[in-house]
Formats: C-alpha cells, structure tokens, sequence
C-alpha cells in the first residue's frame, strides 16, 4: 500500500510539472523546431535520438513531452517547419509561366536551397522516405505522401502550360519528374555541382 502511494506520489508530481511546463514556455517554440528539423535533416529520423533533441533544442525532455508528445511529435512540427522553407521556391515555380523551364529551375534552386557545406544535405522528406520501414507511423507516412503529392501537382499545373500535352503524357511526365527530383535529393548529399547540374541538364533532354 505505501508503495502504491509513493508511485501516485511522483505521478502526481510528474503530471502537476508537464501541466506548469505547458503553461509557461520559457522557449519560442519556431525556434526550438527549427534546431530540431535542422537535426533531422542532417541526421536523418532514425538516427535522431530524444538525448540528441533535447540537447539540440536547448529544452529539457520533460518541456518536449509536454508540448509536442513524443518523437514523432517534433519530427511532424520539423516537417512542417521544413515545408515553410522550401515554400519559397514552391511558390516560384507556381508563379513560372515557363512550363518545363520554371521546373528545371525549381530543380537547380533546389540544389541551393539543400547546400549546408560543399554537399546538401538532401530533402528531409526524401531523407526520411528512404530509411522508414513499414511499421512507421502513420501519421509520418501520410505526411511524407501529403507533401510529395502536393510537389507533384505543382509539376502538374507548370507541365499543362504547355498546351500541346495530352493528359496521359502530362501524368507520365509529371512522375518522372517528381521520382527524378527523389535521386537529385539523394544525389546532393555526395555529388559535386558540375555532376548535379550534369544530372538535370540530362532529366529535360528527355522532355
């Protein structure tokens, strides 16, 4: 009986901290996501360790539990904060009127955006797509799809600029593009510019 007191004891003390810890953030929370989603993308999901979060977000586990949950958690708020970044060169590519040239951009801007050193870091979506097994979350797995998806379209609109595509060719083209997009993701994170740029050059040849 005493132990299952001091067990109620310290559950008590635990959900009285998370609730005052949820009141007041001593932390702005972009900020925190943003070293978090940085860890994430030059790690990669599986490799990034609570321990490794919360010394790199500068907040202490019980503050992470309390405001994002879990791993997963942090890594669905990274995504959301990787998203708004790659939003300016999405929104460049929705502005094009170029077709396939506004694409092609898109695909050399990104290179830019992945750079960290002398390599990128690739795309944190295509990052984590590549490592996740099945039994990941699926609340990851949709969002990775979400996120892909919604790339795709935008290939989709710029491709039917071009008004001598049928749909069935513009379908075709807009996977190839977006798998394509996948290895340039990839490929940023051990080629050098000149093979990169080699890569896309060859890509839209083929359109």
């Amino acid at each position: 009986m005493q132990k299952c007191f001091h067990i109620s004891k310290r559950l008590f003390s635990f959900v009285v901290y998370k609730s005052i810890m949820a009141r007041k953030k001593e932390y702005i929370e972009e900020e925190v996501i943003e070293k978090a989603m940085n860890l994430f993308w030059r790690n990669g999901y599986e490799s990034t360790s609570m321990q490794m979060l919360e010394k790199e977000m500068g907040i202490n586990k019980f503050s992470i539990y309390a405001s994002f949950g879990n791993k997963n958690g942090i890594f669905l708020k990274s995504l959301n904060c990787y998203k708004l970044k790659l939003n300016a060169l999405i929104d460049k590519l929705k502005a094009s009127e170029n077709g396939i040239e506004g694409i092609k951009q898109y695909f050399f801007d990104f290179i830019e955006f992945s750079k960290e050193t002398e390599f990128g870091k690739g795309c944190l979506v295509t990052n984590t797509a590549n490592e996740i097994g099945e039994d990941a979350d699926d609340k990851i797995k949709e969002a990775l799809s979400v996120f892909t998806n919604e790339v795709k379209q935008v290939f989709t609109n710029n491709l039917k600029q071009n008004k001598t595509k049928d749909t069935i060719t513009i379908e075709q083209q807009a996977d190839f593009l977006i798998i394509s997009m996948f290895g340039l993701s990839s490929a940023t994170r051990l080629f050098s510019n000149t093979q990169l740029n080699n890569y896309i050059e060859n890509i839209f040849k083929k359109l």
